[in-house]
């Protein structure tokens, strides 16, 4: 398996957001779509420009600004490095949390990227912050530079709905979002990218139809269980959210004694040939590829590369 997975590296080098212009894949498209055949990578692959959004593999850090780099050190850390060396890495899926610096000081200029809830009684943030519109003005900045990327965020949120959406309007993502309507066919990377609607936005907070743009993850998806304490007790199995829907996330990242990520598993978890058979587990027990593959201590083993792998497969066999 990993001989294959060398292989395809190997192959699909030069079509990787960074690197050199990708080569014509037209030999993949199905037989009707070549007039309108894309000649310029989409995330990477000239063959996901005409998949829709739900049948591509995204590579996705959980609490992906909870870093050593950040200045949020374990246990509050998912991470080493933070979200520079994440999008050139490749990933394109990013779970981040949002909090108030203080808790009862609500105020739109106090919204923190910070890693907990606030059960406490007492914000999280007290264990370290990051500043949100600098966050994601960086990952704006980003999605500028390579606007052939479809990008997701999926936001545990502690702020007034409101507040949110000004800390999205005050970054300039609030203007790239996609608004997707319940049960309605998702578009394909190509059309995203031709509507500059490149980044679809989802949260644990339920509907609002006062904020549209911030679909509701338990209504347009679902997700697999996680922070088990074995790889072997990792499974495919709904968790939470509506398992008739196209997207879901499977997560996997291991727990050590406390309940916390486990630094000391990263290889063990994102180990490239784990991750390929377990998405393909997923992929036979319910019919479509995961949509991301999301992990802790990303800078182990390699999920970037199994998603490329799983990206380029046309079935789970």
């Amino acid at each position: 398996m990993r001989g294959t997975v060398v292989a395809f590296l190997l192959v699909t080098i030069l079509v990787f957001p960074g690197c050199t212009t990708p080569s014509m894949q037209t030999m993949d498209l199905t037989v009707g779509q070549e007039d309108d055949a894309p000649t310029e990578a989409c995330n990477g692959l000239l063959i996901l420009c005409l998949r829709t959004y739900d049948n591509v593999t995204f590579p996705e850090t959980h609490n992906a600004f909870s870093t050593h780099e950040d200045g949020i050190y374990y246990p509050a850390s998912n991470h080493q490095t933070g979200l520079d060396a994440q999008w050139t890495a490749g990933m394109r899926a990013f779970m981040i949390d949002t909090h108030y610096q203080t808790l009862g000081d609500e105020r739109v200029d106090t919204v923190r990227l910070c890693h907990g809830d606030d059960d406490r009684g007492f914000s999280p943030c007290t264990y370290g912050s990051v500043d949100s519109v600098e966050w994601l003005s960086n990952l704006r900045g980003k999605m500028e530079q390579s606007p052939r990327d479809v990008v997701t965020l999926l936001v545990e949120n502690y702020v007034q709905a409101d507040h949110l959406q000004a800390v999205f309007e005050m970054s300039g993502m609030y203007q790239k979002v996609f608004y997707h309507e319940i049960n309605t066919p998702w578009p394909t990377l190509q059309e995203l990218i031709e509507q500059n609607t490149t980044l679809v936005v989802f949260w644990e907070q339920g509907e609002d139809s006062n904020h549209p743009w911030i679909h509701d993850f338990l209504t347009h998806s679902w997700t697999t269980n996680f922070g088990e304490q074995n790889t072997e007790d990792m499974n495919c199995d709904l968790l939470r959210g509506d398992v008739e829907q196209e997207v879901f996330h499977m997560n996997n990242w291991l727990r050590g004694p406390l309940g916390l990520s486990d630094p000391t598993r990263g290889d063990e978890a994102n180990d490239v040939d784990f991750l390929l058979d377990r998405a393909k587990e997923c992929w036979q027990q319910h019919g479509k590829r995961p949509t991301f593959i999301a992990v802790d201590w990303w800078e182990d083993g390699d999920v970037v590369a199994a998603a490329l792998a799983i990206n380029q497969m046309d079935d789970w066999q």
